[in-house]
């Protein structure tokens, strides 16, 4: 099989003739900056050419096609271009402004934190505050400048998997914008300006997916978004209120990218099990990361409940096994994820999120290996 016919048998859950394997293909899939170094040094790789920026809040890169084609890595990234009308401005003290007016800054480690949302300070915020700030512009030129010639190319020239990659959604961009404890709040007590909020944010992301869409829609073969729905212990928010104001607005986005004849995959960290069946009812093919060491996410049980209605991308134990574990520990882990999600397809196989700094490098050829071996 090539490539694309591999990731696209995996997300229409049918048997390919190995595990695929993503390293980059999306934006939570990919590897913080130092630990790229560490990893190209390991291999007696040169530090030089810089890699491509993938995200400055959280300090990733897309590693390069030397490192891809050693790992025989199925998907590629495409990413719309930063809006010009409102580009990120540099603060003091290694903080940015972004363009939906949120503070980002980091004091120490290499990722950015959100610290300040434009309606964050409000104690009774009305209908009339949504409209009193400045929205993203989802006509931006700099957004698709370029987009449908880098797509036709990635589609084209090569036999990859072309995932088409959209920012977070409703839920994480209202925490930002408003607060994550005021959001919260807002969901119980204020319920009609929580969906006003998001549904204005949600006016900004569905411009962007239909003209991204239209754009390069010929040349995507996988379209991902974000939005955390889920913690260590268990839901970010109940069910009951998962379906009552958040899921409508997730249903208007798969069905956006569904119009387009585009296989959907959604990420969320943390304890999801709860959602999966409404996940499935919106319309999600795949489901990343599949965070295994957050409560109830146990892959076995996971494969057998919902194997047949959505397939699973990621898995790789990165909190406990990839950063603190041996070799031989890692790919003891990529066999028993193979093993519990791999029967009968429906499987790609990556690192749970980002590969962050503490990750020995080691650890990231092991699990490649071990997939390229036990998943043949």
């Amino acid at each position: 099989m090539k490539p694309r016919e591999r990731i696209l048998a995996a997300v229409n859950r049918r048997i390919p003739d190995r595990v695929p394997l993503d390293f980059g293909g999306t934006m939570g899939t990919t590897i913080t900056a130092t630990a790229y170094e560490r990893l190209r040094a390991y291999l007696g790789m040169p530090p030089d050419p810089s890699p491509a920026v993938c995200s400055r809040r959280g300090s990733t890169v897309f590693p390069d096609n030397e490192i891809l084609k050693r790992f025989r890595v199925d998907a590629r990234p495409l990413l719309p271009g930063m809006p010009e009308g409102q580009p990120f401005i540099d603060l003091p003290a290694t903080a940015f402004l972004d363009e939906w007016g949120v503070t980002w800054s980091r004091d120490s480690g290499e990722c950015y934190m959100p610290g300040h949302g434009p309606l964050e300070c409000l104690d009774d915020p009305s209908l009339r505050d949504i409209e009193g700030i400045r929205w993203p512009d989802p006509g931006d030129p700099g957004r698709y400048r370029g987009l449908r010639e880098r797509a036709a190319t990635l589609h084209g020239e090569t036999d990859f998997a072309v995932v088409l990659d959209f920012w977070v959604g409703p839920v994480h961009l209202a925490q930002f914008i408003r607060g994550f404890t005021q959001w919260l709040e807002d969901l119980l007590i204020r319920p009609a300006f929580a969906a006003a909020l998001m549904d204005r944010i949600l006016e900004v992301w569905l411009g962007v997916a239909e003209r991204c869409l239209r754009e390069a829609g010929d040349s995507v073969d996988v379209v991902v978004f974000y939005d955390d729905i889920g913690t260590q212990k268990g839901p970010l928010i109940s069910p009951e209120l998962y379906r009552r104001l958040v899921k409508p607005r997730h249903r208007r986005m798969a069905e956006t990218i569904k119009r387009h004849g585009k296989p959907l995959l959604y990420h969320s960290c943390g304890s999801v099990y709860a959602f999966i069946p409404d996940l499935i009812d919106v319309g999600i093919d795949a489901l990343n990361p599949i965070q295994v060491s957050a409560r109830g996410m146990d892959t076995r049980k996971l494969k057998q409940e919902f194997g047949r209605d959505i397939a699973f991308w990621g898995g790789i134990d990165s909190q406990v096994v990839l950063s603190r574990g041996t070799p031989g520990q890692v790919r003891e882990e990529v066999k028993h994820r193979i093993d519990d999600l791999g029967g009968n397809g429906g499987y790609v196989l990556c690192a749970v999120h980002n590969i962050q700094p503490e990750v020995p490098p080691e650890n990231i050829v092991a699990m490649y290996e071990a997939a390229l071996e036990y998943g043949s």
